[in-house]
Order: C-alpha cells, then structure tokens, then sequence
C-alpha cells in the first residue's frame, strides 16, 4: 500500500474518534480466527470461502464501478496475479485455522510484521538495525513455545500452514508495493480485483471437487453458521476495508498500522476467553514473546 501524508496532528479528541474504528477493525479480525475455525472442517475449506466473498463481492463492485472502468488492461493484470497470492494466503489460512487454535493463528500470523522487512532487506541488499534482528530472534523462540504449550513436540500441521500464509502475506506486500503494473491504481479498485481473482480460485477447485460445494455447506448451515459467515464477509472484509480507506485520511498509515498491529492481542483474547483455549505455561509465554517481537521490530524499523 503506497505511503500517504501524515496530516496535520489530531486533537486528542478527534485523534479518538478516528482511532476507535480502527481498533474496531483489529478486533474483528482478532475474532476472525475462531469464527472462521467455528463454521469450516477440512471438506468445506473451499466451499466457505466462496460463500465468503460471493457475499462481499457485489457491493464492492456496485461501489467502485466507475473505478474499476478506469482501469488498464495491465493493472487488470496485475492486480489478478495479486489475487492469486491472496486465493493462496486465505486457503492456506483457512486450513491452518481448521488445524489449529484461534490464538496459536493469531499470533503466528503477526510474524508477518517481522518477515516483510527481513525480506525487503535481503531484496535491498541492506542491513536490518541490530534491534530489528534482536526483535525478529525473540519472535521466532515465541512461535516455538508457543507451539509447544503440551511439552515439546513437532508444531501441528495447522501451526505449519499459518505459518506458510505469514510467508504468502508478505511475499503479497512485497508484491503489491514493487509491482509496476498497480501503481496508480486506487485501493478500491485494486482490492476489488484481487478479490474477484481469489474467488475465481476458489470456484474452479470446488468444481474440481475440493471439498464439499458451497450450495451444499449453505444448505447446511444454520443460524449460527450463517452468522458467523455475515459476520467474516461484512464485518472482517467489507467494513474493515472501508475503515482502513477512512482512517488513513484522516490520521497518518503509522498510526493506523500500529493500532491494527494489535490483533494478534485480540485473537489471543476471544480464544481463550470465548473459544476456551489453553495455551500452557510455554505456550503462554511463547504469546507474550511473539507480541513483545513483533511490536519491537515493527518500532525498530520505523
């Protein structure tokens, strides 16, 4: 995402109202994890995430029409190769959650924070701070105890694909802000795009036969499932992305990156006081490893 202009600082009462959607967005994702975990196994990975995003599709592209028109037929190009990487990062999300604990998802995927800038440095051919590296060290011994809260064992399959999907986002940041074919294209627009690639992916493997087919799993569930789906697609997609476009102009991309930087908080929360999650001795610290590292890098590299 292109850098903005900081804007003139807030009154701390306007800087507040700004900031509280904002923390909003983090939260709701934090609770992703274990909603997504409650209304999808192995055999509907693919059908749910059809049905996720067959529901948050058209009103992006109602709202973005004239958007999407403008367009070029290169930056059609693209940004649906971005949305190949972001199909991958949702599946192997997807299948990670379903395989794991919410918390264990949650703060495994902030690493992302600490891999982006460790790959953009090896990119550059440039050096990270000592801090920065000290930082990344401390995150990765996190994830290992955290891993291991029952005693020392192999990490879970789950624990492995979150893992890869913090490896995919940050091969998708890279990718979004070094690839020429974007750049100047609008966010919603973009967003827009990729989505549709993602759900073309997911369509063509639940005609493959991956899994059950969504009209199936939508036949199948009830209030609670149906509930937890509006809620990924509206409240962790559609409402998150507009916040973050609204928030950006009137605050500055550092504040609203350090405030959303606060999910994997919030994950670790909703898992273990609404999803009744252990996480042990180790794995407790592990949490508390992870959270100190990721926030220290992402303050280490400005």
């Amino acid at each position: 995402m292109s850098s903005l202009a900081a804007p003139a600082a807030l009154a701390p009462r306007r800087a507040w109202l700004t900031d509280l959607p904002v923390l909003l967005v983090a939260a709701v994702w934090g609770a992703s994890y274990l909603a997504a975990k409650g209304i999808t196994t192995t055999h509907t990975v693919v059908a749910v995430l059809v049905l996720r995003f067959a529901v948050v599709l058209p009103p992006l592209v109602v709202a973005g029409l004239r958007q999407l028109r403008a367009l070029t037929a290169t930056q059609w190009r693209g940004a649906a190769v971005l949305g190949l990487i972001l199909g991958g990062i949702f599946l192997l999300e997807t299948y990670g959650i379903v395989h794991t604990s919410a918390t264990n998802a949650g703060l495994i995927i902030s690493l992302t924070m600490i891999f982006t800038p460790l790959t953009e440095a090896v990119l550059e051919r440039t050096r990270p701070p000592r801090a920065f590296l000290a930082a990344a060290g401390l995150s990765v011994l996190g994830v290992v105890l955290l891993t291991q809260g029952a005693g020392f064992t192999r990490p879970s399959l789950g624990d492995l694909l979150i893992l890869l999907a913090a490896l995919a986002r940050t091969a998708h940041v890279l990718a979004m802000s070094r690839m020429k074919a974007v750049r100047g294209a609008d966010a919603l627009s973009l967003t827009t795009v990729q989505l549709g690639s993602a759900v073309v992916v997911f369509a063509v493997l639940a005609a493959a036969g991956t899994g059950e087919t969504p009209w199936s799993v939508a036949g199948g569930f009830g209030a609670r499932e149906w509930a937890g789906l509006i809620f990924l697609s509206v409240c962790c997609t559609l409402f998150a992305f507009f916040v973050q476009m609204w928030a950006v102009r009137r605050s500055s991309p550092s504040r609203v990156s350090l405030l959303l930087g606060t999910e994997p908080l919030w994950a670790a929360a909703v898992g273990i006081t609404l999803g009744g999650e252990r996480l042990g001795l180790l794995g407790l610290l592990g949490g508390v490893l992870v959270l100190v590292g990721t926030s220290w890098g992402r303050r280490a590299v400005g």
